[in-house]
């Protein structure tokens, strides 16, 4: 499946049901985006929202970015996307998580052995088809065994909330051939008070989960670096921003550092909608070679 080097991840009403964020869709295709992530959200079962955005799109891949597996079960996975293989073929990526425990606990579950669950998951999903044979999924990946598991059992992985550093550092684990898609939030201001503002909106309750909090321990953030949202430090590392040149750069870093696709993720106020104004400009500059 071909992704492109740069799509577009988004969560929030990208999900929506009425046609405008279809027409977003739509649009983001046109401007030549190679791919739309969107969450899987925390409902059980398979979501409609990957369908809906298919139906909205002509050829453009759509990836869950990522579908829980404590959320929907093997069965469920694959009888959804085997469905949007026959209605979209060729066009439907399936990305999985493990999730985090404060979530996984919300539906009365032990967060117990992620690792391994991902491991049996996989292992169910193997006699399900083709419509998730391993070249038709992605793992979200942040260690070093979850990164392994990605380059042996599926098509690669895609990290979120991470630092170039750890771009570099998941592309020497996994060697050339597997496919590294990271996500990379962005802020649009040039404003530092503003931007850094607006990103510790976004850090806050991430720096909350275990699993990127340690993550980023790992690549030498401090405790105090975690706090109040992220030090000025932390917050660099993990949000671009700046004009569009500048964003375009930090994208062109993830490549260089071994990225073959970049998750795009405008952070902004949510309650706004899809940014659609602010995927128009950072295209010019993101997609223009």
């Amino acid at each position: 499946m071909e992704l492109g080097k740069v799509g577009i991840w988004w969560s929030g009403t990208w999900s929506g049901a009425d046609g405008a964020h279809g027409a977003a869709a739509a649009e983001m295709e046109s401007l030549g985006y190679g791919a739309l992530w969107c969450s899987g959200g925390l409902d059980l079962g398979f979501p409609s929202r990957f369908g809906r955005l298919l139906d909205a799109t002509e050829h453009i891949p759509v990836a869950s970015g990522i579908l829980s597996i404590w959320h929907a079960n093997p069965a469920q996975a694959a009888d959804g996307a085997a469905a949007l293989g026959v209605a979209h073929p060729g066009r439907f990526l399936l990305g999985l998580g493990a999730s985090h425990a404060p979530v996984v606990e919300q539906l009365g579950t032990e967060y117990a052995l992620p690792y391994t669950r991902m491991v049996h998951y996989l292992d169910e999903l193997d006699v399900h088809g083709p419509a998730v044979a391993r070249d038709r999924r992605v793992l979200a990946a942040l260690g070093p065994r979850m990164l392994t598991l990605a380059a042996e059992r599926a098509a690669g992985a895609h990290p979120y909330f991470v630092p170039v550093e750890h771009v570099a550092r998941a592309r020497g684990l996994i060697g050339p051939g597997p496919l590294l898609a990271p996500e990379l939030a962005v802020v649009p201001e040039v404003d530092p008070a503003v931007a850094r503002a607006t990103a510790r909106e976004y850090t806050a309750g991430y720096l909350r989960l275990p699993n990127y909090a340690n993550n980023l321990r790992s690549l030498g953030f401090d405790n105090d670096d975690l706090e109040g949202g992220g030090s000025d430090r932390l917050v660099d590392a993990v949000v671009a921003w700046g004009d569009t040149t500048t964003i375009a750069e930090r994208v062109r870093s993830f490549h260089d550092a071994g990225a073959d696709h970049v998750c795009v993720q405008v952070v902004t106020d949510r309650s706004q909608g899809f940014p659609l104004d602010a995927y128009r400009e950072l295209g010019a500059a993101l997609l223009g070679g």
